[in-house]
């Protein structure tokens, strides 16, 4: 008897529907064969499972046992297919009717007394068995609210392999879980306030034109200034992530298997902080199997590199496609995925080796041609997709000893929503979400300069030496902050104030 039953595996951070054909014979010698690029841990599924199902008090008579995992040409990997094999043994030996299994999706990994282990990738299976109509979804306990966010699903979550037997033998019921609701990300929910920064305004400034419009962000400044401090308090007047962004965010920390235990979805921009020592493939994604790297990691939140020019050169350089087009792709021979990465750079440097390069305090030790080589770890095509470089200077003991510390994070948050709903308005929901992602046609139509405005580009263009892609990141950056004063219009202020947030296009 063959019996057909549905599950899935991941590809990137989207799954594709897998079906399982369980063919039970019991004439001939006792062998079991299972077929369709299963890899180690699918092929370890056997044991396991029949381990399990022992377990549980379910002895099956011997048979010549076949399984396919279909599509044949499809690698198949993880231990997501334990549960429904079991049950496809089950519903093959005559335990199930095999009509109520029908539109169902199964995952799950089983330990050896039958108990249900969550698995990675359950919120992409949902939403495609969601898509497919299918009539229900069972996972681990562990998965549940995690699969409940896909919605519109019936999602149920059985202990172990017993209960899941009786419920879907009829002999049991089992209530599907329900829908969690998803309460906004609160404006409190930071440790940390921009307030707590001493002097710097214009980096605050700078900083909150960047969250207003998610441009890249490169703090140059001697150590002690304060780079880390502006840095770690950028998320604090970030918007909170709408319905769509957290699905996109918590998709990627599924297939990673990443999410906290019952954590369902991820509400808080991601902020990720790798040490300068990290790999190319830990920063942008790969492997034997590809999986996402600190980029994906960082989608719709935050990626902060500290100590830029310390990171390896071929590492910087496997950032620029990425930074470019808000995807990593990841290339092998037999297939390639691609990983979303469309975050918000943020990297802070020293000016020298030594850190005080220009410093009115401390004396530079480096020479001319070092500190042109620390410079020059960090190529013209990396720096183009970076659209602010502002300067931190070291703070004055009259700064660090005001009690006034200017802005805090409540107020220029304020403006930074503000700016993006008026940016959300000029998009709609199929546009842009943002000032940064603007391309093509949207930047001539939204970007446009009168007589005055074009001179001035044009005069920074000559004087500066910008390349097209630097230029058009300091149209976006124009657009941002007339978007921060409510203007229609990109006036020459604007333009100006763009330009000058650009400190290493001049040369300092």
């Amino acid at each position: 008897m063959v019996v057909r039953l549905y599950s899935g595996g991941v590809e990137g951070v989207d799954a594709y529907p897998v079906e399982l054909e369980v063919d039970y014979v019991r004439q001939g010698l006792p062998a079991f064969t299972m077929v369709g690029l299963a890899e180690a841990a699918v092929r370890e599924a056997k044991d396991r499972v029949l381990t399990a199902l022992r377990a549980c008090g379910f002895h099956l008579p011997a048979a010549r046992i076949t399984v396919n995992l279909a599509p044949a040409w499809r690698r198949k990997n993880g231990a997501g297919f334990d549960l429904p094999l079991a049950i496809g043994l089950l519903a093959a030996s005559g335990c199930i009717a095999p009509e109520r299994l029908n539109g169902l999706y199964l995952t799950g990994e089983l330990s050896l007394n039958g108990a249900l282990r969550p698995v990675s990738g359950v919120l992409p299976l949902a939403l495609l068995a969601r898509q497919r109509q299918a009539s229900g979804l069972v996972v681990p306990p562990g998965n549940g609210a995690e699969a409940v966010m896909a919605r519109g699903l019936k999602v149920y979550a059985p202990e172990d392999l017993g209960r899941c037997m009786a419920f879907l033998s009829g002999a049991e019921d089992l209530a599907p879980l329900e829908e969690m609701a998803v309460s906004p990300q609160s404006s409190n929910a930071h440790a940390v306030d921009f307030v707590e920064v001493k002097g710097q305004e214009a980096a605050k400034r700078a900083l909150e034109v960047a969250a207003a419009g998610g441009h890249n962000v490169l703090l140059i400044g001697p150590p002690g200034s304060g780079k880390t401090m502006l840095a770690r308090r950028l998320p604090t007047i970030l918007p909170p992530l709408d319905f769509e962004e957290s699905l996109e965010v918590t998709k990627i920390y599924s297939v990673a298997g990443k999410l906290p235990p019952e954590g369902g979805l991820v509400r808080t921009r991601p902020f990720r902080a790798p040490h300068h020592t990290i790999s190319d493939v830990a920063l942008v994604g790969g492997g034997t199997w590809p999986h996402p790297g600190e980029i994906s990691f960082a989608h719709r939140g935050v990626l902060f590199l500290d100590e830029l020019p310390e990171f390896r050169k071929s590492a910087l350089e496997a950032l620029r496609q990425p930074l470019e087009g808000g995807t990593a792709v990841i290339a092998r021979a037999s297939h390639s995925v691609t990983f979303p990465a469309r975050c918000m750079l943020v990297a802070a440097m020293n000016p020298c080796p030594c850190g005080y390069y220009g410093d009115p305090t401390h004396q530079c030790t480096c020479r001319q041609e070092q500190r042109a080589r620390y410079r020059a770890r960090l190529s013209g095509p990396l720096l183009d997709r970076i659209d602010v470089h502002v300067e931190v200077p070291a703070v004055s003991y009259a700064d660090f000893s005001a009690t006034d510390s200017g802005a805090a994070s409540a107020a220029m948050r304020e403006r930074v929503l503000l700016a993006r709903s008026i940016q959300h308005a000029r998009y709609g929901s199929q546009g842009p979400r943002c000032n940064a992602e603007l391309s093509g046609s949207l930047l001539e139509q939204h970007c446009a300069l009168d007589a005055e405005g074009h001179a001035l580009l044009e005069a920074a263009v000559t004087r500066l030496a910008l390349s097209a892609r630097a230029c058009a990141r300091v149209l976006r950056m124009a657009r941002t902050i007339a978007d921060m004063e409510e203007s229609p219009d990109i006036a020459p202020r604007h333009l100006a104030e763009a330009v000058s947030l650009r400190v290493l296009d001049r040369g300092e």
